[in-house]
This record gives C-alpha cells, structure tokens and sequence, in this order.
C-alpha cells in the first residue's frame, strides 16, 4: 500500500514532478548504487542507506511542509530521480537541489525540473532566496545553475567532509522575468 504525500503535481513538457511512492525507490536505488553518479551526493551506499535517504526526502515534507519532487518521465512514466525544494537543519539557506539516475544525466531534465522547482518554491512557497550546493568538482550541477543564471558565490564546507560550492539563484522578479 502506498500513502501519497499532499503535494503538488508540477508538469513541465517532459516531466511530472509528484509526490513519492514506494516503487520509486528504485531510483533512490540507482542514484546511490552508482559509485560514478554518487560521488557528489555523499557516495556510494547500500541499499538499506538509500532507503534511509528515500525516506529522509518523505520525512522533511512532514517537517518543513516541502520536499524534493519525485522526477517522472512524461512518455515512459519512469522515475528518473529528484529535484526541489530543500531545507534541512543546517543547511545555510533553502536550497533546490537535485540527483538523477545515471542514464538521465545529459538530457536538460535536471534544468526542466529545477525551474519549475524554484518557480514554485517562490511563487507558492514565498521564498524570497534560493541556493544550490555543490561539490566543487561537479561540473555537470554547474551548468544546470548556470543555465538557470545561478551565480557561483563562495565555497562553504558541508558538516566538514569536503568542500562545495555555494551558488546564489536569482531572486524572484528577475528569476520570473527570464522563464516567464
């Protein structure tokens, strides 16, 4: 059985980004199996810690009345990972953040979903600010700030493991103004 989350539906051409089910674990799954892929988000984890990270997403819409979007593929309907809205404690600042599966990457979803991501943190969320963190070496989180007009503000290291980088989104009207 599984209990959807009250979140919102967001479409954008190619995705649905919804609430969480059970079978899309998979994906989380995937993410973290992936030592390539899972490099920047922590490393590679065993399947009991991807469900410990997949339920980590559910719980922080029951703390903070948000979470990172489940990522559907429009045409084939399959999970292809998460992006939104996240704030967990200690973080520096909201943050939309994001992690696909490893055959996603390329394909100008992460940027999609981050749009319409940060569109609704600020237009229903009433942010007035938005960052993305990222580990300094990953160049591919980069280009899909910077297709977003995100820019680089300083390097911050993350509860002391290795150093990221802190990019600032624009904020609200002119962020409104370019993906009007």
């Amino acid at each position: 059985m599984t209990f959807l989350l009250p979140m919102p539906v967001l479409e954008t051409e190619r995705l649905i980004l919804r609430s969480w089910r059970k079978d899309d674990f998979g994906a989380i799954a995937t993410i973290f199996g992936d030592e390539e892929n899972a490099r920047f988000i922590g490393g590679k984890k065993a399947e009991w810690e991807a469900w410990r990270h997949f339920a980590m997403i559910i719980g922080h819409w029951h703390l903070r009345g948000f979470t990172a979007f489940a990522v559907e593929l429009k045409k084939t309907n399959q999970t292809l990972g998460y992006v939104g809205p996240w704030f967990p404690e200690g973080w520096p600042e909201p943050e939309i953040g994001y992690s696909l599966i490893p055959k996603a990457s390329g394909n100008g979803y992460a940027t999609e979903a981050a749009v319409a991501s940060l569109k609704y943190a600020y237009d229903q969320l009433g942010w007035t600010t938005a960052i993305s963190m990222m580990d300094k070496k990953n160049d591919g989180s980069k280009k899909v700030v910077r297709k977003m007009g995100a820019i680089f503000e300083k390097n911050s290291v993350l509860f002391g493991k290795s150093e990221a980088e802190i990019w600032r989104h624009l904020p609200p009207q002119k962020f409104q103004e370019r993906f009007a």
